[in-house]
């Protein structure tokens, strides 16, 4: 079984905990999801299945949208509302408007610093884990891109409340883009929840609670929201070439860029290579040459799932 899952996960397990469901219930042996969602988040989480597992590293590259609660006048030392508070401040003179006037500081590519409870590793080990031992790393910032920042409600108060929507790059840490909003605001803050509603084309309203994703498994109708390859990567730009160059890329050769229909897209964008029948035949990589030419190298190859 081959395909991708846009599983709508809700608070309480791990996304480890929703790939063992879909792994036992489709019994499918490669299984794997495209971009963790913490226990205490919901919403969006892509699961692999079967050869989709070689796409996930560019899933993960897709952008990400989430709806956020933050919470204003007070700091965790996980900076979401599983921590312990750090420091309470009163803040009833925030207005929606302090808030949206420092949203653009935190808009377009920023840099951020790992939370402690994050996967990010220093010194081989985990920074969650460095965590839990009761120790405090000092972490270098890192750049991420913010696409989309949006007040959507504000409620006022010693403790005020903003949801705000978000569209970001992968490695971004909305905790943390909470947290810093506070800090900026001079007031601290934490996130108080987090709904992932979007990952590139997949949404939310179209997600499939793990629960349902069981029954279907067990009625045999689990195809009926499993997406293709193909249909998972949609968002990649596409080229066409001949069944003798399709050989070619099975084989992972590399593909002058003259014998390929049309212009290709620029060096290092990657591309759905298609063969005869439409059929997706592989991923690759528009490369330039030193003496001008252009090249498309394959990068994943799927011929052998097609019987090409």
């Amino acid at each position: 079984m081959d395909g991708v899952l846009n599983v709508n996960k809700h608070s309480g397990p791990t996304s480890h905990d929703i790939v063992e469901r879909v792994r036992r219930a489709t019994r499918e042996k490669r299984v794997g999801h495209a971009g963790t969602l913490d226990p205490a988040a919901s919403g969006v989480l892509l699961v692999c299945l079967g050869s989709a597992t070689r796409i996930t590293q560019y899933l993960m590259d897709l952008p990400k949208s989430y709806r956020a609660e933050a919470v204003f006048g007070v700091e965790t030392d996980t900076e979401d509302a599983t921590g312990s508070v750090i420091r309470e401040d009163d803040c009833s003179h925030l207005t929606p408007d302090m808030v949206v006037e420092v949203l653009p500081r935190f808009t377009g590519e920023i840099m951020q610093v790992p939370p402690m409870v994050s996967a990010v590793r220093h010194g081989g080990r985990r920074l969650y884990e460095l965590a839990r031992a009761g120790r405090v790393v000092e972490r270098a910032p890192r750049p991420v891109v913010v696409y989309f920042l949006h007040l959507v409600e504000f409620q006022a108060g010693p403790r005020p409340k903003a949801v705000l929507d978000v569209q970001c790059s992968r490695g971004t840490y909305v905790r943390t883009l909470c947290a810093d909003l506070g800090r900026d605001l001079g007031c601290g803050g934490h996130m108080a929840s987090l709904v992932r509603t979007a990952v590139g084309a997949f949404r939310i309203e179209d997600a499939v609670p793990i629960e349902a994703v069981e029954e279907r498994a067990a009625r045999g109708t689990l195809a009926e929201v499993l997406h293709s390859l193909d249909e998972a990567l949609e968002g990649m730009p596409s080229v066409s070439v001949s069944a003798e160059d399709a050989a070619r890329v099975a084989n992972g050769m590399l593909l002058p860029g003259s014998q390929l229909a049309g212009s290709l897209p620029p060096a290092d964008t990657l591309v759905r290579v298609r063969g005869p029948g439409d059929r997706l035949l592989a991923i690759g990589k528009v490369c330039s040459r030193p003496d001008g030419t252009t090249v498309l190298k394959p990068e994943k190859v799927f011929a052998s799932i097609y019987g090409a």
